[in-house]
């Protein structure tokens, strides 16, 4: 984790403004942190000491389970808060969130900001559009493994995932949160290689046609 210099938040704050979210100065309270691939921006079961918005990069949510099996259950990209349930329940259990490439994220300190976040009509409404659309998603993505063949979740899940371009997730965590046999998604991989849409290169695939991609997975976002 690297804390910017005040120069570079500035430019970040130019860039990305979020200053419309909230009726009180939150630049004023507001640090800029950039995560490198795989860093965690959350540790499971260690409550975020700030309210977290991300502004570039994609990230993974995991959680354990009481058997020890660890699952990947969402993703965070840009325009989303990490901490909000946080904020909102002293008492929640926090879940594992790991950057999945390199991430820049904007962070509100809840020791000073916590009382004002809680009485903010502005960043209250602006908090439950994005909890009511998380909540849709997730209830529509069981949905999702019934109404789609693997073939289309598959490229959605890449796409969700890449870093500059290059997949990197393993299948163990793939097959976990897709529902389907280590086999059956390997049958998958290959069928996209073969068909151009990837290039194998070790343990990782390039993606080499994009737009194939985005095509089988236009009907999941």
């Amino acid at each position: 984790m690297n804390k910017l210099t005040v120069e570079r938040m500035n430019q970040y704050v130019k860039h990305y403004p979020i200053a419309d979210r909230f009726s009180f100065p939150i630049h004023e309270h507001m640090t800029v942190y950039e995560f490198e691939r795989n860093e965690w921006i959350v540790r499971e079961g260690i409550k975020p000491d700030a309210l977290i918005y991300m502004i570039e990069g994609k990230a993974k949510i995991y959680t354990t389970h009481q058997n020890g099996k660890v699952s990947l259950i969402n993703f965070v990209k840009p325009g989303d808060y990490i901490g909000e349930m946080e904020l909102l329940h002293e008492d929640y259990y926090s879940k594992g969130i790991q950057a999945s490439t390199r991430t820049v994220c904007y962070s509100i300190p809840l020791k000073t900001c916590r009382a004002k976040l809680l009485e903010d009509v502005v960043f209250l409404r602006e908090l439950a559009i994005f909890l009511s659309k998380k909540a849709t998603f997730m209830s529509t993505k069981s949905s999702q493994s019934q109404a789609f063949p693997l073939e289309n979740r598959l490229a959605h899940f890449i796409l969700e995932l890449e870093d500059n371009g290059v997949y990197r997730e393993k299948h163990v965590t793939v097959c976990d949160y897709l529902g389907v046999s280590y086999r059956h998604l390997l049958h998958v991989l290959q069928t996209f290689c073969e068909k151009g849409y990837l290039d194998k290169e070790g343990r990782a695939y390039r993606i080499h046609n994009d737009e194939a991609l985005q095509l089988l997975a236009q009907g999941l976002r």
